[in-house]
């Protein structure tokens, strides 16, 4: 009993709970439960950056090949795009099978004081500004933001040229190694308290938004719920099953950054984590510290699936029918512009008003719509976030045969 007790899993697993009857009987208690999450979250993030620039550095100058890094990021965009394309199509197929917005009453309370920072945030959206935005003009200042796409580019970059240096850079490398662990080991300081964030996040939640807003908007919550399982149990599963490994078995041992990003619903706080577990699940440094940081900005299969569920849900919700064309050309335009607000905070709403923006047939209005019950479906979106992500690295590092498995017993008692 004391060792279930001491079980991370399980200190995060009642604290969800906790937080939950907390947020539903004293509601008062949301800004302060807000917070304690918000400042667990910044404990993680804080460590986000110089995790991410370590492994990719020392990832790349520890390949002597460097041809391979060109390899496995152009591997890694072409799964990231197939991936989420399927997701995209799932995500349209259910919500016109299920027709969550059919009959729904449209003029419910909508709360629209949010929406104009949403659209001017779309308006300023662009692809080539997108672009242009990974290359860091300081890169300080990249890692004092925390844009993970710029410290990925100005990490590969620094470890292309410290690979050049041969056996001068051994020092260096011997030095980053040890600055490494320094941050990983801090990591697992911070995760010993991921129960009280998980706390903090979940109480704020229902505190601020209580369960009664789920009401009017059950049926699409549902739907997108049923949608992430089914892309999960089935397209990741078959997945998995090409590839010959386990998703029972993967899940099972990132249970515990499931459960964090289930009570922060963030997938922020599980990055570090998940780079760290992966590794020691069987993929080497350099695929991980390339396809995960990539895969936040590249490969959010939940992101895409309520994306494209929304957006078919509004239609329904103002009796717009979309002809078989106007459906693939929005799938063509969220490919585009899914990618175009990665990293973004809100990315979701601002993209989704770009979007419909673009396609010019759903009043942008219609977002307000959405913005109650949002919190409670950012939990899914980010849990398949980082399930997809991790399965793709696995993937990348099997197809490079960088991928060497840790026998099971061994990896239950990491």
């Amino acid at each position: 009993m004391k060792r279930l007790f001491r079980n991370l899993t399980f200190q995060v697993l009642i604290a969800i709970v906790l937080g939950i009857i907390t947020g539903l009987y004293f509601k008062s208690f949301a800004p302060t439960a807000q917070l304690i999450s918000k400042t667990f979250i910044s404990l993680i993030t804080m460590l986000i950056a110089p995790i991410i620039f370590f492994t990719i550095v020392l990832g790349i100058a520890g390949m002597k090949d460097m041809k391979k890094v060109g390899r496995v990021g152009g591997k890694a965009l072409l799964y990231f795009e197939v991936v989420t394309t399927f997701a995209l199509i799932i995500g349209v197929t259910v919500a016109n099978l299920v027709k969550p917005g059919a009959g729904f009453v449209s003029h419910i309370a909508a709360d629209t004081s949010k929406l104009a920072a949403y659209q001017k945030a779309a308006a300023d959206m662009h692809w080539g500004d997108f672009i242009a935005h990974i290359v860091p003009s300081n890169a300080f200042d990249a890692f004092a933001k925390g844009d993970i796409l710029q410290i990925l580019f100005f990490a590969i970059l620094f470890g292309f040229a410290l690979s050049r240096m041969g056996e001068t850079g051994q020092t260096l490398i011997d030095f980053f190694e040890k600055l490494s662990k320094v941050f990983f080991n801090i990591m697992h300081i911070v995760m010993r308290v991921a129960p009280i964030g998980a706390f903090g996040g979940m109480a704020y939640t229902i505190g601020t938004y209580g369960i009664k807003t789920l009401q009017p908007l059950a049926l699409l919550m549902v739907s997108v719920y049923i949608t992430m399982i089914l892309f999960i149990f089935v397209v990741l599963n078959i997945i998995c099953r090409l590839y010959k490994f386990s998703l029972w078995q993967y899940l099972k041992y990132i249970r515990e950054e499931i459960l964090i990003v289930l009570g922060t619903s963030s997938s922020e706080p599980a990055l570090p984590a998940m780079m760290e577990k992966l590794e020691k699940f069987g993929c080497s440094k350099s695929v991980v510290g390339l396809v995960i940081p990539a895969g936040y900005s590249f490969n959010l299969d939940g992101t895409t699936i309520y994306l494209s569920m929304s957006v078919i849900f509004l239609a329904q919700v103002f009796n717009i029918p979309l002809s078989l064309e106007q459906q693939l050309v929005i799938i063509g335009i969220l490919m585009i512009t899914s990618k175009g607000a990665a990293g973004v905070t809100g990315s979701g709403f601002i993209v989704l008003t770009s979007t419909l923006a673009a396609i010019k047939v759903i009043p942008v209005e219609g977002v307000a719509i959405l913005l109650g019950v949002d919190r409670f479906m950012s939990e899914a979106r980010a849990i398949t976030n980082v399930i997809g992500n991790g399965i793709a690295t696995i993937v990348i590092a099997k197809s490079e045969k960088e991928f060497h498995p840790v026998p099971v017993v061994e990896m239950e008692v990491i």
